[in-house]
Parts: C-alpha cells; sequence; structure tokens
C-alpha cells in the first residue's frame, strides 16, 4: 500500500474519533444548560429553609450546638465518566491537609483511585451521569450515611467537597450540623414562630429536609462543573484532532504527487525502451 493511501486512511480514522468526541461536547453543552435549570431552582429552595432555620434558631439556639468530639466526615464528589482533566486529582489534593476521620468517596472514576486518597475511604458510590440520576444517588447516599450514623458513637459532621465552576474553585460546605450561625445581618423577628410539633422534633425534621434539599444542589454544582471540565477537554481534543488532519492532508498531498511523478517517469522510459 502507497504512503499517500496509508495517510488517507489514517485521516478517515481521525475524523471518525473527531465525530464521536464532537458528539460528546455536545452533549455535555446539552447538559449544562439542562443542570444550570435545576441548580437555580434547587438553589432557591435551599435559600428558603436556611431562612426559614434562621429564623426558627434566632429562638431556640441550642439545638444546633456543634459537638467538639464529632468525627468529621467528608464526601467528595468526584466525577462519574472520563474526559474530564485533573477533575478528580485536584479534589483528591484538596483534602490532602485537612483532618477528616473518613471519605465516602462518590463517582467511579475518583473511586478507582481511592488509594491516592490519604484519609480512611469508608464508603464508594456510583455518581450521576446526567440531572436525573441525582436524586437515586443521594438516595442511597443518605442510607449509606444512616447506616454510618447507626454505628457511630459520636456525633457527625459532615462536609461535602466539590467542584464549583461559578466559584472557579472547589467548595468545602458543611452540610452537618446543617446550619451557619446567624450573623449581624440576619433579621431579628420579635415572637417566636408557631409550631405544630415539639421544637426538637421540628428541628430534627427540619435537619433532615434541608439535607436533602442541599445535597442535590451540590449534586447539580458539581455536575455542571464536571461538564463544563468534560467540554474544555473535549474541544482541546477536537481542535488537536483538526491540527492533525491538517498537517496528514498535506503531507499526503506531498506523497501522492511524489507518487504521480513516479508513475510518469516509469512510463517515459517504458515508451523510450519501445
Amino acid at each position: 500500500m502507497s504512503l499517500s493511501r496509508e495517510l488517507q486512511l489514517h485521516i478517515t480514522q481521525l475524523k471518525e474519533i473527531r465525530s464521536i468526541l464532537n458528539s460528546m461536547k455536545n452533549l455535555a453543552f446539552m447538559e449544562i444548560h439542562k443542570l444550570q435549570r435545576f441548580r437555580t431552582m434547587q438553589g432557591q429552595a435551599v435559600a428558603n429553609i436556611e431562612r426559614a432555620a434562621l429564623d426558627f434558631l434566632d429562638f431556640y439556639p441550642g439545638l444546633a450546638e456543634i459537638d467538639d468530639n464529632a468525627a468529621q466526615l467528608c464526601i467528595l464528589l468526584g466525577a462519574e465518566r472520563g474526559f474530564c482533566g485533573d477533575f478528580n486529582e485536584s479534589l483528591i489534593d484538596a483534602i490532602a491537609n485537612q483532618a477528616y476521620t473518613g471519605v465516602i468517596a462518590v463517582g467511579s472514576r475518583l473511586c478507582n483511585r481511592q488509594e491516592d486518597i490519604i484519609h480512611k475511604v469508608i464508603a464508594t458510590l456510583e455518581g450521576a451521569n446526567v440531572a436525573e440520576e441525582v436524586p437515586a444517588i443521594i438516595s442511597r447516599l443518605i442510607g449509606t450515611l444512616n447506616a454510618l450514623h447507626g454505628k457511630a458513637t459520636t456525633a457527625l459532621q459532615l462536609t461535602v467537597v466539590y467542584h464549583d465552576t461559578a466559584a472557579s474553585s472547589i467548595s468545602q460546605r458543611q452540610v452537618l450540623p446543617p446550619l451557619p450561625q446567624q450573623n449581624e445581618s440576619t433579621f431579628h423577628y420579635r415572637t417566636p414562630p408557631v409550631l405544630n410539633l415539639e421544637p426538637g422534633d421540628f428541628f430534627a425534621d427540619l435537619v433532615d429536609h434541608y439535607l436533602f434539599a442541599v445535597l442535590h444542589e451540590i449534586f447539580y454544582i458539581s455536575l455542571v462543573a464536571e461538564n463544563h471540565s468534560r467540554l474544555q477537554h473535549l474541544e482541546g481534543a477536537v481542535n488537536h484532532l483538526d491540527d492533525e488532519t491538517v498537517k496528514l492532508q498535506r503531507k499526503s498531498q506531498i506523497y501522492r504527487q511524489e507518487e504521480i511523478t513516479e508513475e510518469i517517469e516509469v512510463i517515459l522510459l517504458n515508451a523510450e525502451n519501445l
């Protein structure tokens, strides 16, 4: 097979790979736009819960006291699929100097690298590929947390470490104990809220409701960042393939011209011999 023919076959293969990567890039782009809507709506729901909770804690502050001896667990929210650069590596580096007593790794790609995590990995879960899979993953995560809480001899302090494209950095968000302390800008009501439950029972239910809502918000934020990283990575790969295809096409043309010249020379020599 001539060199030009071999190059043409290689160019065809590159174009096929380029088509696949470009389709994956378009899917990531579409997923980002869908997730942005989910994220906005979920963020509003979490903000409403936080406002109500802070109003409640203004009159019952003792219910949100933090246990200094609580076990500090970390949910490390990594990537489920590949083609997203150093997405998982940066998460592992972010918690390297943190004093967590255990890590729950989420995302198959991250779980495959759990030996690089210096903390003890106490549980692993697959991550979500698309927004529609988030509720099922969170249900399994909450089941894991309930099991760990049942075995724990002390209270649990839970922090989620995840990528946030809006913040252009890795965020560490404490979700248990669930709510931040009030600050001076918090509006204070004069009369306590009217409750149908005992304050302790109400706060326990509120914590469950808040944890479920805030985990959804964080998962959507992380999935946006994962797809954004994948989009950039695939964009670079597609551009690289385009450049390589152009180079090979030029080289193929040169080889083809040389082959045509050689064929003409052979024809002329044969004509002279005749």
